[in-house]
């Protein structure tokens, strides 16, 4: 268990409380318990000084005094402080994710799988950051990168898909990473090729169903 700081400034005043890291962290995701979650006694300007926040700006900023309701508040709305070693295993989880999606579809010009740590060398040498975006959405920009410095290749799906003109908004983010072709069509429609790998087709189809609930015409395209 991990005591940090949760905060939150509203009305030009801080506010804050302590709490237990796992478990405001659950909180601000929607799913943990706030009792659990909470570690102080009461709601603070500054809890380092203990100095309390008076129940006239609690319910100014918050519209009740009930310590629960605004612990719940700062949580889900302000700032979980994390620690350096939870931030550094939250990076390298990510990293995990990121490396293993790219194992799971990249092969050398022989169509050969490279090993973990040959990518993890390959990573070092062409200098890529991770940053906290889905694994997703980084592994494309990491395979570019290794590009340049090792002989790699993706196998990719092209699919052509025809987007009703009331999601094209919603959807286009979605595309922008695996995009090769787009037209407008005269009634508002986007109609896209893009490459995809396999194995990240179900989990694309279903962010695209979630968004246009089926609307989404979609073609597999022989390359």
């Amino acid at each position: 268990m991990a005591a940090v700081e949760a905060r939150i400034k509203l009305n030009g005043k801080h506010f804050e409380i302590s709490v237990d890291l796992d478990e405001a962290l659950k909180v601000k995701d929607g799913k943990g318990n706030v009792g659990s979650a909470l570690l102080s006694n009461n709601i603070f300007y500054d809890l380092k000084k203990g100095t309390v926040v008076s129940k006239m700006d609690l319910e100014s900023a918050f519209n009740t005094t009930d310590i629960y309701e605004v612990a719940k508040t700062i949580m889900t709305k302000g700032e979980v402080q994390k620690t350096q070693e939870f931030r550094s295993e939250e990076r390298e989880n990510k990293i995990r994710q990121v490396i293993a999606l790219l194992l799971k579809n990249a092969s050398d010009q022989h169509g050969k799988p490279y090993t973990e740590e040959r990518i993890r060398n390959a990573i070092h040498e062409a200098h890529f950051s991770f940053d906290n975006r889905p694994a997703e959405e980084q592994m494309p920009l990491l395979f570019e990168k290794l590009k340049e410095v090792i002989p790699i290749k993706i196998e990719r799906r092209r699919i052509k898909l025809k987007i009703p003109a009331r999601f094209t908004g919603q959807v286009y983010g979605l595309l922008k990473d695996g995009k090769e072709s787009e037209e407008w069509l005269a009634n508002g429609d986007l109609q896209v090729v893009i490459g995809i790998p396999p194995s990240m087709l179900i989990d694309f189809y279903d962010k695209l169903n979630k968004i246009a609930h089926g609307a989404v015409q979609a073609e597999d395209i022989k390359i």
